[in-house]
């Protein structure tokens, strides 16, 4: 008998179904039954002794919790396409096989980054307040004037899947130049839409609209701040739908206050959810989402079902269809 953990109600129905087709492998069930993220306490108590664990980003799985697991712990899937919530040396040096959840995600953060890009350019949360509330009133020749995306030039700051993918949802709007940086050139994914390789300087200077996509690593971590923001055009907009921690919310909340940047869009932040006393809310011109990026039907019933399979193909120890190479 096989012990699975589950933190989220969301994947049970697609991973009992999975599991009816395999009528072969018997697993018993520890599922936190709830949509809110399961406490501490309780994850600890309910991993205790499992053979695998489905999470989400909400969990932190540490050496805590995989000492609270023991040694019949062999295989983790995260409903996820990030992984800085994952202690990797922690589950390397345990031999415990890692399953998420890329690509499957890819159009919704895409779309959602668009979304976003728009809102926070042409001013639409403003404007919608100010239709709800009296402040519509004659036609006035710059009010809630914003800025378009014809002849601008895109920077893309981590050029990956979902960067190429909104790129290429851009390119209707005339876009004049996509300009990106990375680690390393990546001119195969590059080719795909005509990008060129900058600096991340010359990235600043040359955006009209900034898009963050790049991962969470020691590396990333607070490398958008005041450095990054002094160079940037005071008409240009900033947009990250990557994660939260690559901002410096400090410096970027000056950054808006001062005018030395136009507005930005995030749909990530640091903590998560953000305090609604932070002074990020105060500004007109900031335009703060609750992580919504993949969420669409489509997508988190993909996400739910490669997360259940990764987790069965490792409980069978089969090659997981997306695995995480630690």
């Amino acid at each position: 008998v096989l012990v699975v953990t589950i933190t989220n109600l969301l994947w049970i129905h697609t991973f009992l179904s999975l599991c009816s087709s395999l009528f072969f492998l018997r697993v018993q069930f520890e599922l936190w039954d709830s949509d809110d993220p399961i406490p501490r306490q309780e994850l600890l108590k309910k991993v205790k002794g499992c053979d695998g664990l489905l999470c989400v980003l909400t969990e932190k799985i540490d050496a805590e919790v995989l000492n609270a697991a023991g040694p019949n712990l062999k295989v983790l899937s995260t409903m996820s396409v990030g992984f800085d919530h994952l202690s990797l040396g922690e589950l390397k040096k345990r031999g415990i096989r890692v399953g998420y959840t890329p690509e499957v995600l890819t159009d919704a953060v895409a779309e959602l980054t668009i979304a976003l890009l728009l809102a926070t350019s042409r001013r639409l949360i403003e404007a919608t307040h100010e239709a709800k509330t009296g402040g519509w009133g004659t036609w006035r020749t710059l009010w809630l004037c914003g800025y378009e995306l014809a002849d601008s030039t895109v920077g893309i700051f981590g050029l990956g899947r979902i960067g190429v993918a909104i790129a290429e949802r851009l390119k209707p709007f005339k876009v004049k130049k996509f300009i990106y940086t990375d680690v390393a050139p990546r001119p195969e994914l590059a080719a795909a839409i005509q990008a060129e390789y900058v600096s991340m300087d010359e990235l600043a200077r040359q955006s009209d609209f900034l898009a963050v996509c790049c991962a969470l690593t020691p590396e990333t971590q607070g490398i958008c701040n005041k450095n990054l923001f002094s160079k940037m055009k005071n008409t240009s907009i900033f947009i990250n739908t990557s994660r939260g921690g690559v901002v410096n919310q400090e410096d970027l909340y000056e950054a808006l206050s001062t005018g030395q940047i136009a507005g930005a869009g995030l749909d990530v932040t640091v903590p998560e959810p953000l305090p609604t006393n932070h002074p990020l809310f105060t500004l007109k011109n900031c335009v703060i989402l609750p992580h919504i990026a993949s969420a669409s039907y489509t997508t988190r019933n993909a996400m739910s079902a490669l997360a259940a399979n990764n987790l069965l193909a490792g409980l069978r120890g089969e090659p997981m269809p997306k695995e995480l190479q630690l």
